[in-house]
């Protein structure tokens, strides 16, 4: 089954136009949607729930997001990125809310609110009021909010926002526990690259409300071509020299090298330059990216380009 399939979505408030074309497909899984503060993410993902009027086609999990809004929120759990209890509940009050907002029945909904706290940590402060919880379990309150109705697919929208580094860690492993604990599909947007890789199989890279990537993590990290990391027993200053007299690109990260031989040439013609200075490699493989610097590179070629980048 699909998770998303749009086509040529737009979205404009007034003049401005926060989502352009937004054409992609995606299988199940989980999958971060990647994008700066003001890419469209939050945009996206109201348009995705019908929760928005919007341009062309959405479908999510099979179900129109225009003509079958209702049907397809009563399947999907949704942490929106700002706070959303009522004030005066306690948690087990807002979450059997939620349940029955989404189609439980109340004595469902009351049971299944107290079996989702208590898989969030909550269970000890489940009857105190909401607004007098810290922010991080507010933060599980809404992901508590978002799993009570067993959702087929589950959208977060900036989960870890405001969490201080345990915190952080706690929820990423809540949430990275989820598809093998609940069975359901993750689509997680945030503009913070480590939850990302920690969390999700493949990456949606939204940039001023345009689509610059769609793909698995590995895909957007990729190689960088024709570059190579090398380490050496000893002696690389000489390999350098040597390298760089063969007209290779030679750049240092301590005992690191980075080489781009001539076009044309690899691993081989590094392993003969090696052997030629005297020198013996202990370590050679094409250099991956970092997924923040794949982010950084996919958006300076979409402004170089002055169109649209890889999807």
């Amino acid at each position: 089954m699909k998770l998303l399939d749009l086509d040529n979505v737009s979205k404009f408030f007034g003049q401005l136009q926060a989502l352009k074309d937004v054409t992609l497909e995606c299988e199940t899984g989980t999958v971060g949607l990647l994008g700066p503060n003001g890419a469209g993410k939050s945009t996206l993902l109201k348009v995705m729930l019908g929760l928005l009027p919007f341009d062309g086609k959405s479908q999510v999990l099979g179900y129109d997001s225009r003509e079958e809004a209702l049907d397809l929120r009563a399947r999907v759990g949704y942490m929106p990125e700002r706070d959303s209890y009522i004030p005066g509940l306690n948690a087990v009050e807002q979450c059997a809310f939620a349940g029955e907002l989404c189609g439980l029945p109340r004595a469902a909904a009351m049971q299944r609110a107290h079996a989702v706290l208590h898989y969030v940590g909550l269970e000890d402060k489940r009857y105190l009021r909401v607004e007098t919880y810290s922010t991080g379990m507010k933060q599980r309150v809404k992901l508590a909010q978002g799993l009570v109705h067993d959702p087929e697919l589950l959208l977060l929208d900036e989960p870890t926002n405001g969490l201080d580094p345990q915190g952080r860690e706690e929820m990423l492993q809540l949430i990275k526990d989820l598809p093998r604990k609940r069975g359901c599909s993750i689509l997680l947007s945030s503009h913070l690259l480590p939850d990302v890789e920690y969390i999700c199989e493949r990456a949606i890279l939204l940039h001023q409300g345009e689509v610059l990537f769609s793909g698995t993590i590995d895909e957007l990290k990729g190689g960088e071509e024709d570059v190579f990391e090398v380490r050496v027993k000893e002696g690389e200053d000489r390999l350098e020299q040597a390298l760089a007299g063969k007209g290779c690109r030679v750049t240092r990260d301590g005992a690191t090298l980075h080489i781009k031989p001539p076009k044309g040439q690899g691993a081989d013609f590094l392993f003969e330059a090696a052997a030629g200075a005297g020198v013996q490699v202990r370590h050679l493989q094409p250099m991956r990216l970092t997924l923040e610097t794949a982010f950084v590179k996919t958006i300076e070629a979409k402004q170089a380009d002055g169109h649209g980048g890889p999807a």
